[in-house]
């Protein structure tokens, strides 16, 4: 198995690091590399899995492309973003964008189309999830009658907090809410009927969006593995948690280790590196309909 990129070096260069990809700033735009690091119960993990994040950069990439909606996207070509000539290309390619700057909207637009994860959790406790209601009876990984807004706050560290979508207005504007909730159904549902065609349930996902030039654009990664839950359709049965296409080989593990969760992470072994890397390509494979060949 070929060796993961860790972490990306481009000297000279300012870069934020986040858990997945290492963002360098180009001055009127921005270089967002997206690295092979996995992270589990809020912390990075010090083993990689190799090309999970071109799988991710080039399945954003194919989504950007397929839905037509105004984006940050400058090129994924790394020949075209103009870089300085002594830098070693072949580590970026097929997992770099060169993209807008924008001035980030401080909301996660997240969108659930079943009830699932946290969504679950309150649904037992008072019927509602972010404060909306919804039918009595309803099961673990259902499906809902509707997709739901349910915007939450971005968090650098830890978890991000779920809002009201009256608090999202207080915080960005009335019309900008509304038309932040709306773009973001569209996009939810177009994408999710794509999908399930290709074999692959969207359960939720988060969108993210900025401002460029007066418009409201979207931004960061969207409708991956990482930034969304995906179930194989094959496999659905509501009533209990769904097999997922993600990063679940790897919290099964840690959790039937009994890491505490507090201290440092272990280094994965091989088979969960493997499996793991495995569904992400299965995925890649799925909604794009071609095979994975890593750059």
């Amino acid at each position: 198995m070929s060796q993961p990129l860790l972490q990306s070096e481009l000297s000279g260069l300012p870069v934020r690091r986040g858990k997945v990809r290492d963002i360098y700033d180009l001055g009127d735009s921005l270089l967002l590399v997206s690295t092979d690091r996995i992270s589990a119960f809020d912390w990075v993990l010090p083993t990689g899995i190799p090309y999970k994040g071109q799988i991710l950069n080039r399945i954003s990439a194919f989504w950007f492309s397929l839905i037509d909606e105004p984006n940050h996207i400058i090129t994924t070509n790394v020949d075209e973003m103009g870089l300085p000539p002594d830098v070693d290309l072949a580590p970026l390619r097929g997992r770099t964008a060169k993209v807008k700057k924008t001035r980030v909207v401080p909301i996660e637009c997240v969108v659930r189309g079943y009830l699932s994860g946290s969504g679950w959790k309150e649904y037992r406790q008072n019927g509602r999830v972010c404060g909306i209601p919804l039918p009595e009876g309803l099961l673990e990984s259902q499906e809902l009658p509707e997709p739901i807004f349910t915007p939450a706050t971005k968090a650098e560290t830890g978890h991000d907090e779920n809002i009201s979508f009256e608090r999202m207005a207080e915080v960005v504007g009335r019309e900008t809410a509304e038309e932040l909730k709306r773009r973001s159904i569209a996009i939810f549902q177009r994408g999710t009927e794509y999908a399930r065609d290709r074999g692959i349930i969207i359960a939720d996902t988060k969108f993210e969006w900025g401002w460029y030039d007066g418009e409201l654009i979207l931004i960061d990664e969207v409708l991956t593995p990482d930034s969304s839950r995906f179930w194989p359709v094959e496999q659905y049965e509501p009533g209990r948690p769904q097999i997922s296409f993600d990063k679940q080989f790897v919290r099964d593990w840690l959790e039937h280790i009994g890491w505490d969760k507090n201290s440092p992470p272990p280094e994965l072994p091989d088979d969960i590196v493997s499996k793991t890397q495995a569904k992400y390509i299965e995925a890649f494979e799925r909604l794009t309909g071609t095979r994975f060949r890593p750059e």
